[in-house]
Order: structure tokens, then C-alpha cells, then sequence
């Protein structure tokens, strides 16, 4: 472990998925957490396509252990004009604190024109939005280099940094070409010198660790940070204090 970080999981789940082995018991994601050294967990239910039961349901799950879980908002803008209602409730009424989106969900790429209620809430409030990203032909991370410079005040995550080498590069210069982006490393397509690329490549400031708990085991996801060849303060700004600086923790 690197000495005094503070470890910040960017990228975890609420909801079950049996057919997955995703099982949200919170006795197991602590067990986890607890045995890897991560101090919270951000969490967020993406299986509801209004939102409503997916913001109630990490509402709770962050109301029961309020020390060790941070929820975000979900939406999709499969629902129209509700998606900004519902996330003002999620932020106003149930103190979600930034926004997951799944575009793979909908027909439409992150950065066409269905996606911008939401990316001008974020923007109005000063929000961090996080995205899955990937090959999926709606999910490309490059898309978020048209959308950040029109948000400025937003800040977005390109969750899983890509996924692939080929959508990794298309994040990692979408980084270098717009501030208010960031990436977060939480794959099972990693090879040893990713995160060293990253680090190298978009900056030690500009990446988040996640683990996709409990999709994926926290203690591997969190092994290839501290055992890449990267400096310890680059190390205790990816674990830690990148997200606390982003979401403004106390």
C-alpha cells in the first residue's frame, strides 16, 4: 500500500445482475473494500431506464453506510424532458453528487444531440458526469472531445478509459485537447504498462481510479495501480485525490 493515500473507487454498482454475478451485498463490497484499504466507493444504478428506481435504489444503499458510499444520478434520454427533471430531484431531493450515463442503452453516440439536456444540467451545476466507454459504436471516448468544450463547466469521465487500445488513444487525446476531461482505469483489458500509459500520456492529474465493484473484484483492480511504475504521488492521485478535488469532498 502507498502510505497516507487515500483510496477513492470512482466506479462501482448498485443493482443485481445474477446472470453476471453482480451481486450489490453490501456485507461482501465492504469486506472488500475493507481488506484492499478503500476508504469510499461512488455507486450508481444503470439498469432502470427512467432513473427514478435507480436513483431511489443508490439513494438508500448510500443512506445505510453513509461513511463508505457516494451515489450518482442516472438518466437516459430515453425519457425526454423527464431526464432533467428527474436528475434535479436525484441531486436537490436524494443528494446524489454527479451523473453516470450508459449511452450503449440508447441508439444515439454521446455526443449527439439528445444527450444535451443533461450535459447542461451538469454544466449548470458544475457536475461530474462519468460515461461507460468503449468499442461500442455509441460509446467511443473521442465523442467527449466534441462535448467538453461546449460544457465547460462540466467535467466528464471517460469511464473504463476506452476499454481497448484503440478507443484507450482515442480518450487519452481527447484529454490532452479539453481540461474538463479525465480517465478512469477500472477493465479486464489491461496488460501490464496500461496505467503507466495513462499516467504518461494524459497525466497523473487527469486519471481516477475504479474498480466496476461488484462486477469485478476491487483488490485487482486496485493491485494495478499500486504496483505500476509510476511515482507515489502519482499513485496518491490516482487512488485518491483526483475524485476528492472533483467532487469537492469535505
Amino acid at each position: 500500500m502507498i502510505d497516507g493515500a487515500e483510496i477513492i473507487d470512482f466506479h462501482a454498482h448498485v443493482g443485481r445482475q445474477d446472470a453476471n454475478g453482480m451481486k450489490d451485498d453490501p456485507s461482501l463490497m465492504l469486506h472488500a473494500m475493507d481488506r484492499a484499504g478503500i476508504d469510499r466507493s461512488c455507486v450508481f444504478h444503470v439498469w432502470d431506464p427512467t432513473g427514478a428506481a435507480s436513483n431511489d435504489m443508490t439513494a438508500q444503499f448510500v443512506a445505510d453506510h453513509p461513511d463508505r458510499f457516494i451515489g450518482f444520478a442516472y438518466v437516459s434520454p430515453l425519457i425526454g424532458e423527464r431526464a432533467v427533471l428527474e436528475l434535479a430531484r436525484a441531486v436537490d431531493e436524494l443528494g446524489l453528487t454527479a451523473i453516470k450515463l450508459y449511452s450503449p442503452s440508447t441508439p444515439w453516440g454521446l455526443n449527439e444531440p439528445p444527450w444535451d439536456p443533461i450535459y447542461e444540467f451538469a454544466d449548470e451545476r458544475g457536475l461530474v458526469v462519468i460515461f461507460h466507454t468503449g468499442p461500442d459504436p455509441q460509446a467511443q471516448p473521442g465523442m467527449l472531445a466534441d462535448v467538453a468544450p461546449r460544457f465547460p463547466r462540466a467535467t466528464f469521465v471517460a469511464g473504463h478509459a476506452g476499454n481497448t487500445p484503440k478507443e484507450r488513444a482515442q480518450g487519452i487525446a481527447a484529454v490532452q485537447a479539453h481540461s474538463n476531461i479525465y480517465l478512469e482505469t477500472c477493465s479486464t483489458f489491461r496488460t501490464p504498462g496500461v496505467i503507466e500509459q495513462l499516467v504518461g500520456e494524459a497525466g497523473a492529474d487527469r486519471v481516477l481510479f475504479g474498480t466496476d465493484m461488484p462486477l469485478m473484484d476491487p483488490r485487482a483492480q486496485l493491485g494495478k495501480i499500486i504496483t505500476a511504475r509510476i511515482s507515489d504521488e502519482a499513485k496518491r492521485k490516482v487512488l485518491g485525490q483526483n475524485a476528492r478535488r472533483l467532487l469537492g469532498l469535505a
